[in-house]
């Protein structure tokens, strides 16, 4: 099939998908799997193959740059003593779990390792696709693990094709292999995030940022090929610093724009490869005898059960070298969130380019036998795995996650406290008028009594649901529900009539005027002023919101969530020139 033909067909299956996966209660990646499975029958679409280089080198960087950029840095901090291990030992022990059994089923050791090698780690473009049901601390927590654990896979890969094509193979060189592969990963990484930090610090121009954003991957990813370190290390890396650096390179307008098109992307190319596996799947079946297709799949079935259970086995096992903050969890719960998070460790993308990009030189046979099993596990990984997760979560009852939601509510509340203490500075120091002085003040009172009253809210909601859950029969009128009919509050404070007038409906007019008192300042003027006081709370917003996040009170996730309110705020007042 032609380029095009086939651009358009996955472009059809992803909105096929798209449209089905919430009527059938299934998630997308599952549904396009199987779409990509349906249509490997057809013989002609069977044999659309994907280069191995091009999942290395065009969707991988860009893909991890973007989950990079939405992981949390504090995360990372915080449980780097788990995820180090579940990155590198959990690797190289899934590795030679693997690699034993593939030689149980007759495969050489050396093919066997690089089997090991592919479906060692979880990829992270799974877990992001799939793994957001967990907690939010857990779900940060296999992100970060799947983001850094390639780099270890692909060294263990280099080093059993080199003994399976007959190279030397010495503690020395090993260990040469791993400190280049990580310590020039990271170095490059950082260069390129370096450079590009330069570059874009006196840049203003939305098209210079955004592109030279989506060159970071790309470079980072070329220059650690080219000193022969880990690309995916790079990459991960360079995500990373970009992350933290951001507000101080990026303009609101830019930010508006990365955040929109580099998530769509990511998507379509994800859907696009989760389709191209399910074809993968399709035509190794096609190409092996039938003789071998009953060893295959019983070979498939126990190196998927070897990789679950030694992810198992090692949590638990390391348990005791980790550094448990606060008030140590129950047993029970700590044994079913290993469970959670074992279930949760899903194969995809990374694995099969490891399988494919298998040099010639090892042999036919024993490359078809490590794509079909890598393209079996990974089957397994997302159609078993997949659908299994919400119910292992459910079953669980792992604890409700609401830190983020509780930091999102301080940062509201502090920056917009922080706000109006210094409105009236804002004012003197940009010449405002007093009555859009008290326009903006005003607004800001009711923008901080809201984020008070959501706290408040989220608060008595949780407090509501463990009375219930204490006790089910009471059925006595909730103290905290309904408003008065006076016209007030509970707290007794008078209710906004005109707040009141556009909750329950309708557009009404609450203010007219039958002339212009011409004495008075220009429109055009006080706009003016209202355009540049509101930007310039703006500044102190964000200047208050990046303060709390230095020093730790409010992680990444909440600064990103806030910081693109206040980006689409300060928009909405330049205007959309601000993105040309």
């Amino acid at each position: 099939m032609e380029g095009l033909e086939v651009t358009v067909l996955l472009g059809l299956t992803i909105l096929a998908g798209t449209l089905l996966a919430p009527r059938i209660r299934l998630a997308l990646p599952l549904v396009l799997v199987i779409f990509g499975l349906i249509l490997g029958f057809v013989p002609a679409l069977r044999e659309v193959q994907l280069p191995p280089e091009t999942v290395l080198l065009l969707f991988l960087p860009v893909m991890l740059f973007w989950e990079s950029l939405t992981t949390s840095l504090r995360s990372i901090r915080r449980d780097f003593r788990y995820i180090l291990p579940m990155s590198t030992l959990l690797v190289v022990a899934s590795a030679f779990a693997v690699a034993w059994v593939g030689t149980l089923f007759g495969m050489p050791w050396e093919i066997a390792l690089i089997l090991g090698a592919a479906v060692a780690p979880p990829d992270a473009t799974a877990v992001a696709a799939l793994g957001r049901l967990l907690p939010r601390r857990g779900f940060m927590k296999l992100k970060a693990e799947s983001l850094t654990n390639d780099g270890t896979a692909l060294v263990l890969y280099a080093i059993a094709v080199s003994l399976a094509v007959g190279g030397q193979v010495t503690p020395w060189s090993v260990s040469w292999t791993v400190i280049v592969s990580y310590v020039g990963g990271i170095a490059a990484g950082m260069v390129i995030a370096a450079l590009a930090y330069v570059l874009l610090r006196r840049s203003t121009r939305t098209a210079v940022i955004n592109v030279t954003l989506l060159l970071v991957p790309f470079t980072a990813f070329l220059v650690a090929e080219l000193i022969e370190a880990s690309g995916v290390l790079a990459v991960v890396v360079a995500g990373l610093v970009i992350a933290y650096v951001s507000p101080r390179i990026t303009t609101a307008a830019s930010r508006r724009q990365s955040e929109a098109v580099f998530p769509f992307g990511v998507f379509l190319l994800n859907g696009a490869l989760f389709i191209l596996i399910g074809l993968e799947v399709q035509y190794v079946v096609h190409e092996i005898t039938a003789a071998d297709v009953g060893r295959l799949v019983l070979q498939t079935l126990a190196v998927w059960a070897a990789l679950i259970i030694v992810r198992y086995l090692f949590q638990l096992l390391s348990v005791p070298f980790q550094r448990i903050s606060g008030p140590r969890p129950p047993r029970g719960l700590r044994a079913r969130a290993r469970l959670v998070s074992t279930v949760a460790g899903m194969r995809g993308a990374v694995s099969l380019a490891i399988a494919l990009s298998i040099p010639t030189e090892v042999g036919g046979a024993g490359r078809d036998e490590v794509v079909v099993v890598t393209a079996g596990v990974i089957l397994l990984s997302l159609l078993v795995q997949g659908p299994l997760l919400p119910a292992v979560v459910r079953w669980a009852r792992l604890p409700v996650d609401s830190a983020e939601a509780e930091e999102y509510e301080l940062a509201e509340r502090t920056i917009s406290g922080a706000a109006l203490a210094a409105i009236d500075d804002l004012a003197a120091e940009h010449g405002i008028g007093q009555e859009v002085l008290d326009n903006v003040r005003s607004e800001g009172y009711r923008l901080l009594e809201f984020a008070n009253a959501r706290a408040l809210a989220r608060e008595q909601a949780a407090i509501d649901e463990e009375a219930d859950a204490l006790d089910a029969l009471l059925d006595e009128p909730d103290p905290y529900g309904g408003a008065s009919t006076d016209g007030t509050a509970p707290g007794g404070d008078q209710i906004d009539e005109s707040t009141d007038a556009v909750t329950n409906g309708g557009l009404q007019m609450i203010a007219t005027s039958t002339a212009v008192d011409l004495a008075q300042r220009s429109p055009l003027v006080r706009h003016e002023e209202y355009t540049r006081l509101k930007l310039a709370l703006l500044d102190r917003r964000r200047e208050v919101l990046l303060g709390l996040h230095r020093s730790g009170t409010v992680d990444d996730t909440v600064v990103r969530s806030i910081s693109a309110r206040l980006d689409l705020e300060q928009v909405r007042l330049q205007g959309i020139e601000e993105f040309e």
